[in-house]
């Protein structure tokens, strides 16, 4: 392989074909040629770590195989320079029937490692892992938590130059989280190059150094993680997260738009969030240009990967009309008893005219929200409630709020 000079990753006119069957019709098998990555053009310097985002169906899962050459290209070029390693199906190649230590030995040769290597890094994969009392023991009865922590500790070991990472920093408990961003971080340190593919923004931002926003299988726009996000943000809202809280987006600049949402505590402090049934103050500040008489603003609540809508708040549950007169407005939504489970959640927020098919604005993507553990949820959410003795006499009916 010819020198790179400082590039570890190269794309030239890269492009993957698939061919797609069709119903079947009166002439036989049709099949309809679809191109998921078109004329990908693209450098990553050796130490960079690269961010690659978009919405489902981009094309950034097949620039990973290509990148890890499961798959080759129909057209164009891809060099690399150095020993490539994937984070993508951790615990993928483990054998249900083995013990984890069996199965380190296992996973790490199919990674690409040598057998005295692994031996040599066993105690540092197992105590990141965290299942030493577990080492010995078959992993089928490993509960799904101590399996993808194994799997990762095995991959986030590999000496490699080229590091693929596809969401995988989301495995295990918030503890083990800070671990993996640790390690990742040790890795950067070191000089590994990295290609980061995930749809948790606030990792993206954290992590990359540069970022490409992939849009139908072409690369839409590359530079700063600011800069890039907030075009994916526009993307977004003109597309799937509009469709999700069932809205369209006008094309053209509105008459208001969402500038932040906040979470506030009730001295009107800023809070991260909440715990489960506590108390939540959502604050939507607004920037309104033109007054509308009849608006409706919203709140939604999302997996940390935004493909799931849990919740929303509106201000549409009442027959009062809301107006937006010109200047910078607050409007705060609040909550005695959230319900979501504990986790992380993606925001999105819209104004729309009660009257109008288009939303106005759309906001999304730049706030999380961080529920903790609080009352206990057996289920999807919690549900505020009471309870209090039927048979009683009715003076003793008080009801408790649970």
């Amino acid at each position: 392989m010819p020198a790179m000079d400082v590039r570890d990753v190269r794309f030239r006119g890269v492009s993957k074909k698939y061919r797609v069957r069709q119903p079947a019709s009166s002439a036989g098998l049709r099949y309809q040629d679809f191109w998921a990555v078109r004329d990908v053009t693209l450098d990553i310097p050796r130490g960079e770590t690269l961010g690659i985002i978009g919405r489902n169906g981009a094309g950034k899962s097949t620039l990973l195989k290509l990148l890890s050459r499961i798959t080759s290209p129909t057209a164009g070029t891809i060099e690399l320079r150095g020993r490539l390693a994937a984070l993508i199906e951790v615990g993928s190649g483990f054998h249900p029937e083995l013990t984890g230590r069996e199965n380190v030995f296992l996973s790490g040769s199919v990674l690409g490692m040598k057998r005295r290597e692994i031996a040599a890094k066993l105690d540092r994969i197992v105590d990141f892992s965290g299942v030493r009392p577990f080492i010995d023991m078959p992993v089928k009865w490993y509960s799904s938590g101590m399996y993808v922590r194994l799997g990762f500790a095995v991959a986030a070991h590999l000496e490699a130059d080229i590091l693929l990472v596809d969401e995988v920093l989301a495995v295990g408990d918030a503890a083990f989280q800070i671990q993996c961003y640790e390690r990742i971080g040790e890795l950067r340190r070191g000089g590994t190059t990295m290609v980061f593919i995930s749809h948790d923004l606030g990792s993206i931002e954290r992590l990359c150094d540069r970022v490409v926003l992939m849009n139908r299988g072409r690369v839409t726009d590359i530079g700063s993680p600011a800069e890039v996000l907030g075009h994916y943000h526009q993307l977004v809202a003109e597309s799937f997260a509009a469709d999700t809280a069932g809205a369209s987006v006008v094309a053209e600049a509105g008459a208001a738009r969402v500038c932040d949402v906040r979470f506030v505590d009730d001295a009107g402090l800023d809070v991260p969030g909440t715990a489960t049934g506590g108390r939540l103050r959502t604050v939507v500040e607004i920037d309104v240009t033109v007054p509308i008489a009849e608006a409706v603003v919203e709140v939604f609540y999302y997996s940390r990967d935004g493909r799931t809508l849990h919740c929303q708040q509106s201000t549409a549950t009442t027959d009062a009309a809301v107006v937006l007169m010109p200047g910078r407005r607050r409007l705060e939504f609040v909550c005695d008893g959230f319900g979501l489970q504990p986790g992380i959640y993606s925001v999105g927020a819209s104004i729309r005219d009660r009257h109008a098919p288009a939303t106005i604005d759309w906001w999304y993507g730049t706030r999380l929200l961080d529920v903790k553990p609080g009352k206990s949820v057996r289920g999807y959410f919690y549900a505020p409630h009471q309870w209090r003795w039927a048979d009683a006499p009715d003076g003793q009916r008080r009801p408790a709020d649970v």
